[in-house]
């Protein structure tokens, strides 16, 4: 399991990431990285570290440099063109496993155990799945946590992922909860 969360471009990124590692992976959207997104990885950074893995072209260095520039501890993996080319496409999605475990370890990752703090029975229990607000109450949650939005197998990820001790999200879900309750009056 990887300590830090790997940033990368998109969607297929996260797959090939998975792949080769146990990671919490942020897709930033290619160009449409948004405060949202860099808020995210803030939060990933102050809790785990960070370490950006974005495509070895010219659209991956603009977005390793936006990142950079907001989240300047984070750490950067690199894969060369040659290890991410696939039929003339260059992305991370094109490395193999092991190019993409290689450019983690010369970024220094840190291994950890894995976590298994919460689980479904947590999602159930806090009405965070199986009620018919579960999916406002996550997305209230996730915004305070500031892990952000996502369906109740991610939460429980990215809550054992991002180190959030059950102290930590009780308190949260009492703010929560008091401030739902002050909205429906």
């Amino acid at each position: 399991m990887i300590k830090e969360v790997i940033v990368v471009e998109g969607r297929d990124d996260v797959t090939a990431v998975k792949r080769a590692v146990d990671a919490e992976v942020i897709a930033v959207g290619g160009f449409g990285i948004n405060k949202r997104v860099i808020d995210r990885i803030k939060e990933a950074q102050k809790r785990q570290g960070v370490i950006v893995l974005t495509d070895p072209d010219f659209a991956g260095d603009k977005i390793r440099k936006i990142i950079s520039k907001r989240v300047p501890d984070a750490k950067h993996a690199y894969i060369s063109q040659k290890d991410g080319t696939k039929e003339g496409d260059i992305g991370v999605e094109n490395a193999s496993p092991e190019t993409i475990l290689r450019a983690l370890e010369n970024a220094k990752v840190e291994v950890k155990e894995k976590r298994d703090e919460f689980d479904i029975q947590d999602m159930i229990f806090f009405k965070l799945t199986g009620d018919t607000n579960s999916k406002e109450r996550r997305d209230a949650l996730g915004k305070e946590l500031g892990i952000g939005y996502c369906n109740s197998s991610q939460f429980i990820g990215r809550l054992n992922n991002y180190g959030i001790g059950r102290e930590e999200f009780i308190e949260a879900l009492k703010r929560i909860d008091a401030e739902i309750e002050k909205r429906n009056g």
